[in-house]
């Protein structure tokens, strides 16, 4: 045991701060497990002194097909969620974070994020919630579990 602990604090010692956190990217909606996700990303952007780029998807699942097909629909409703985006980055400004950056989409949220969007900003971690369910995905909103799994970087899922 002795070996191990020693490789251990070695590897603490070499690698304890493993990258650098200058980027966090955090993902919100209404939702409760969301609100909490982005309180964090906050924190941890003013601790660390980094950029918090804060990402929302315009579900098209949500929408009936109407409404999916429906031009004005969908920019109505961009132009909401746009506007919504700007309260949290306002907020996010007030609490102290020195760069604030605002990132949409439309889509599946789960691809959308580990496909589209961390490969564009390039953050150094995502702050995501998972909403409890029922049933099998009572520990992982299925969203969380399919950024958990595909995510090129780390994850922090926030319940």
């Amino acid at each position: 045991m002795g070996k191990n602990l020693n490789m251990l604090i070695h590897s603490v010692k070499c690698y304890g701060n493993i990258k650098n956190i200058k980027k966090i990217l955090v993902g919100v909606d209404d939702s409760e497990d969301a609100q909490l996700a982005f309180r964090v990303a906050m924190r941890r952007a003013i601790e660390l002194d980094a950029t918090l780029v804060i990402t929302s998807i315009l579900e098209k699942d949500e929408m009936n097909i109407y409404q999916a097909m429906s031009r004005d629909y969908i920019h109505g409703e961009r132009a909401e969620l746009e506007k919504h985006m700007e309260g949290y980055k306002k907020i996010a400004l007030e609490a102290g974070v020195k760069n604030v950056q605002l990132v949409f989409s439309e889509g599946n949220a789960g691809e959308e994020i580990v496909k589209h969007i961390i490969p564009a900003v390039e953050p150094d971690l995502l702050i995501i919630g998972a909403l409890s369910k029922t049933g099998i995905r009572k520990y992982f909103g299925s969203q969380a579990a399919y950024i958990v799994k595909y995510s090129p970087i780390s994850v922090l899922v926030v319940r």
